[in-house]
């Protein structure tokens, strides 16, 4: 039996996508999985007694060493912000190309803390901030100085004791260029080496929080048991700066939701599954309740989806128990055609990331196709003709060239760029000036725009000739004839409108990224948690593969 690849009109509307959860593809999890055989160390703690000072972790397999150099400061309460426009944070991080030297550290030290307005060099690879959770990292140090462990319920709400403001990456402020680096096998997917670096903070964070209780009652206090350590990830907090990223790397985008694609066709293809496979997705789906119950947020329309997911898989679990037999030919696909009929969106695509989970065979091999050469397809085919870019809009476009732009609730937002901080901002183009300033993120309008040029346009016009009436369209023209051969590269979706919800953007990326537990702020900013459950460096040798669930 072949099974279809799901329909991009489908799967790339913001509403499906910003239902996406981590699956085993996440590049947190691929990370974790490269990296288990690496020797971890601790190579420096120079901490005076309440934390502030300098850190050095690292991962060294053969010649190859990634160093975490930690600084930690002293801050104020009033100076403690998530917001870009902050300046100060309660530690600073950057990830070192081999081991960072005393003139490195000296060096580092001076620039780092300083973030977005220091400047590192091409031996920095990743650059980041983070906060504490002052009420749960006052709490642990607390109990532990006093000889107990910390109250498990306050940390469950909580979830981590740091949560990091940004990651940067790829050539800022001076870090290396991603293509010094990019050969390099070990870091064969997207974002390993900014994974690497939150994974490493967040052993920082237990192994300060130990060191401040331990000098604040040397005689009694205990470190934190290790699987409360386990049970802990690190925060975030992640705002608009994330969305158009999506937008920007449409060949990107492809490989990642394609990968996912691909791997549940197949799954979906298999004619019999063995109980060893069966038991992994059932004691994933059962198991994941607890996250499902875990997931704390004060937003009304994420508690409701919440509520609607927590309803879907209970429901789902039934009907696995009662009234289905996996002995059946192609079970997985017969999983799938239920959910899509029974359940909401947001369980579909849960349930569609524990489909992954038994079946390494396939998933392994698509970890290695998610990053893209995006360079190569960045070119214009201009010797193709006019008819040739009609009917790839016509074709990859069908739902957005039903949108009728005139209308005001179709293009109420556009997108700029702040001039302080040059991060990007949403706005209401009716009741808020600076439109004239608005970024190309508006890709259904103009593609409608381009279509409707494309209408009156003679068909034989080859694309050279075209462009050169129509140079403000060349954004999209390229796009259309990136879609013909990426068919996931693009949002089906209009994102401008007056119902858009920004940050199902952001949930999509953060979803490939590993992140649990979304907790929307506004509908323009969230926090979310990483490596909550995930094993700690000394187990990184023989850990669970299912630990998102059985944490």
């Amino acid at each position: 039996m072949q099974v279809q690849l799901r329909d991009p009109n489908i799967i790339m509307k913001l509403s499906r996508l910003g239902s996406f959860h981590q699956s085993k593809l996440s590049f947190l999890r691929s990370f974790l999985d490269e990296f288990k055989d690496w020797e971890y160390n601790n190579d420096l703690f120079d901490l005076d007694k309440n934390g502030y000072g300098t850190a050095v972790y690292s991962l060294k397999k053969k010649d190859r060493i990634y160093s975490l150099v930690c600084f930690a400061n002293k801050i104020d309460d009033e100076e403690r912000s998530d917001r870009v426009i902050a300046t100060k944070w309660d530690a600073a991080f950057t990830l070192h190309d081999g081991i960072p030297t005393k003139n490195d550290i000296k060096r580092l030290k001076n620039e780092v803390p300083k973030q977005e307005v220091g400047r590192l060099s091409y031996k920095e690879l990743t650059l980041s901030r983070a906060n504490k959770s002052m009420r749960a990292f006052n709490h642990v140090v607390s109990c532990l100085s006093k000889g107990f462990q910390p109250d498990l319920n306050l940390l469950s709400k909580v979830g981590y004791l740091y949560r990091t403001t940004a990651v940067y990456g790829s050539g800022k402020f001076g870090l290396a260029d991603r293509l010094r680096i990019k050969n390099r096998e070990e870091i064969n997917g997207p974002f390993r080496l900014e994974m690497m670096l939150v994974y490493l903070v967040r052993q920082f964070t237990f192994d300060q929080v130990n060191h401040v209780a331990k000098s604040k009652n040397p005689k009694i206090a205990v470190k934190l048991d290790s699987k409360i350590c386990k049970n802990l990830g690190i925060g975030n907090s992640t705002g608009l700066g994330m969305a158009p990223f999506i937008v920007n790397h449409p060949t990107l985008l492809n490989n990642w939701i394609l990968s996912r694609e691909i791997a549940l066709k197949k799954i979906r293809e298999i004619k019999k599954v063995n109980l060893k496979e069966i038991n992994i997705f059932k004691n994933c789906l059962k198991n994941s309740i607890r996250n499902i119950t875990s997931w704390n947020t004060e937003d009304e329309y994420q508690k409701n989806r919440i509520y609607s997911l927590f309803n879907d898989v209970k429901k789902f679990l039934k009907f696995i128990e009662t009234d289905f037999d996996f002995k059946i030919d192609y079970p997985f696909n017969e999983v799938y055609l239920w959910i899509e009929k029974q359940t909401c969106e947001e369980c579909i695509e849960y349930i569609v990331s524990m489909m992954l989970e038994p079946f390494d065979d396939i998933v392994k091999p698509l970890v290695g196709k998610m990053s893209s050469d995006e360079d190569k397809y960045f070119t214009i085919p201009t010797n193709r003709t006019v008819e040739d870019l009609r009917s790839i809009v016509e074709k990859r476009y069908p739902d957005i060239l039903k949108i009728d732009f005139e209308k005001k609730e179709n293009s109420k937002n556009f997108w700029f760029i702040s001039k302080n901080k040059e991060e990007p901002r949403y706005a209401d183009r009716f009741k808020e000036g600076g439109s004239e300033l608005e970024q190309p993120l508006a890709i259904a309008r103009d593609i409608k725009k381009l279509y409707n040029q494309l209408l009156v346009s003679d068909n034989n016009l080859k694309i050279d000739k075209f462009l050169i009436n129509n140079n403000d369209l060349r954004h999209v023209i390229r796009r259309a004839f990136i879609v013909e051969k990426f068919p996931y590269s693009e949002i089906q979706d209009n994102t401008i409108a007056e119902n858009v919800i920004p940050i199902d953007m952001l949930r999509l990326k953060l979803s490939f990224f590993g992140a649990l537990k979304f907790d929307p702020r506004s509908d323009k900013w969230l926090r979310i948690c990483m490596f909550q459950g995930a094993p700690l460096p000394e187990d990184l040798k023989n850990f669970d593969q299912q630990w998102v669930y059985n944490s």
